[in-house]
């Protein structure tokens, strides 16, 4: 194979050879692909059938659920495809289609989930300038910026990686086109380009997890500083579910792509991309719902009138 744009198809990690656990993986994958379909698909049904959910906080979950959707399903159907037909294949268009897919909704997610940051920030924090600060049309500008930067970090990052000279076999060490593993089939120091990309991108997102870490830094001391226990554990409960999602998502998303090969492995690889990649579309909305009374109650709106209907 002398370069990537005449290559014809990749070959993805497989979990096993062993047909029974092939369909092992299978079943494992539905469900949790099931489940992020329904806890997504509910907080979105909730929050647009609600009017009294329609608020800044919930816009942005709501595009949080969207974006969780698009990442698990670039990522998890192939995958799942795969284990049930006994195969590896992926196109090579369609390993550019999946990356680049899974790349705009993570890019996307992790924009929106800095500006949730700021959200929290100015709602408990500077309460009397939140409507001026984040009014409708702000929301809305933010949340296009926030899909727009996700939509070009993905172009730059896809069309830079597949232009590369592919030269060391056509096996992806991973279950979907990752960024790492494709730059392990590079044969020139053009790779050195796109490893030059994500530095920047990586400086980038730490950027923003600076932001987020100094915005929560000014919301606890804020909420210390509330006199009645009613009102802290409030502020808590509306701060620790983000606080809890940002933790997970950058924890492994960052150690997948700056961790230091003499600790990389297969096995290794294929655990934290399953953790950054696969788990929290499915637990998103768990963290997001477990405590929060607002969202119960519009979904018990919600199934309550569709009872009616049906009556």
């Amino acid at each position: 194979m002398s370069n990537g744009s005449s290559t014809n198809d990749f070959l993805l990690l497989a979990f096993t050879d062993t047909r029974e656990l092939q369909l092992l993986h299978f079943w494992l994958f539905l469900a949790i692909y099931l489940a992020a379909l329904l806890g997504n698909g509910l907080i979105i049904t909730a929050i647009a059938c609600d009017h009294c959910l329609h608020t800044s906080m919930y816009f942005f979950l709501l595009n949080v659920s969207v974006l969780d959707l698009g990442s698990v399903s670039s990522t998890i159907p192939k995958s799942m495809a795969n284990s049930l037909w006994d195969t590896r294949d992926i196109s090579f268009l369609g390993c550019a289609a999946q990356l680049f897919f899974f790349l705009f909704f993570i890019g996307g997610e992790y924009c929106i989930l800095t500006i949730m940051a700021y959200d929290r920030y100015v709602a408990i924090c500077k309460p009397l300038h939140y409507g001026t600060l984040l009014g409708s049309r702000a929301c809305v500008h933010m949340a296009a910026a926030a899909w727009g930067t996700g939509f070009l970090n993905a172009v730059l990052h896809t069309a830079n990686t597949f232009s590369l000279s592919l030269c060391q076999g056509n096996a992806v060490d991973q279950f979907f086109c990752e960024i790492p593993q494709i730059l392990k089939l590079s044969c020139s120091d053009a790779y050195l380009r796109e490893v030059g990309i994500l530095v920047v991108s990586v400086c980038l997102a730490f950027g923003c997890f600076l932001f987020i870490i100094l915005s929560y830094v000014q919301i606890f001391r804020a909420v210390l500083r509330i006199p009645s226990e009613q009102g802290r554990h409030k502020a808590f409960s509306m701060c620790l579910p983000h606080l809890a999602v940002v933790s997970l998502f950058v924890s492994t998303a960052m150690f997948t792509y700056v961790k230091p090969p003499s600790i990389s492995s297969p096995s290794l690889d294929l655990v934290v991309a399953v953790l950054y990649s696969v788990v929290p579309p499915a637990v998103n909305p768990l963290i997001y719902s477990m405590r929060n009374k607002e969202i119960k109650e519009a979904l018990r709106k919600v199934f309550e009138h569709r009872l009616l209907q049906h009556q």
